[in-house]
């Protein structure tokens, strides 16, 4: 009996882009729960962290949910004092959230674990390994969102020039 049994997809770049994600997934939910959060949670942190107060249409839409979604997480990050919302003065409509101080550590802590679970994703990459990966998945995302109608550009990064990564294998440039 033959116990090699393999994916037929094996060999396909969006399989094991899924397989990787899945992993990435997992181990990045198991540190999460260490900190109280549920995966998904953490996102709506980093993104309040890194940009400041938002209203919940600006962070439906960085988080790539609909505005449904984006409200049932912040009110779970509102029951566990991570995040506070408050109406616009003006237009009640408006509802702008914000991290409190218990999010803002929750938020320093969940950069720190994403720190580790990438460098344990990417143990034994250089990184000009690193650099290269990550400018092929954005080009990949971008190839997706233009025929998804996602918006291209919110995949850009700052280090979309493309530079060669040896003599022997000059990279084509990105626009």
């Amino acid at each position: 009996m033959d116990t090699d049994i393999r994916h037929p997809g094996v060999k396909s770049v969006g399989w094991s882009l899924v397989q990787a994600a899945r992993l990435h997934r997992s181990r990045t939910g198991d540190k999460l729960s260490d900190l109280g959060l549920f995966a998904g949670q953490e996102q709506v942190l980093q993104a309040l962290s890194h940009s400041g107060p938002m209203t919940m249409g600006d962070l439906a839409v960085i988080l790539r949910v609909r505005p449904p979604t984006a409200s049932k997480t912040i009110s779970r990050l509102a029951s566990l004092k991570l995040v506070e919302r408050h109406t616009e003065p003006g237009d009640a409509r408006v509802v702008r959230v914000k991290l409190t101080r218990e999010g803002k550590k929750k938020a320093s802590a969940i950069n720190a674990l994403w720190d580790e679970v990438e460098n344990e994703l990417l143990a034994g990459f250089d990184n000009k390994d690193r650099k290269r990966l990550r400018k092929l998945l954005r080009r990949a995302a971008k190839n997706l969102a233009s025929i998804t109608g996602a918006d291209p550009s919110s995949f850009d990064g700052d280090d979309e020039v493309d530079e060669p990564t040896s003599v022997e294998e000059p990279l084509a440039a990105t626009a």
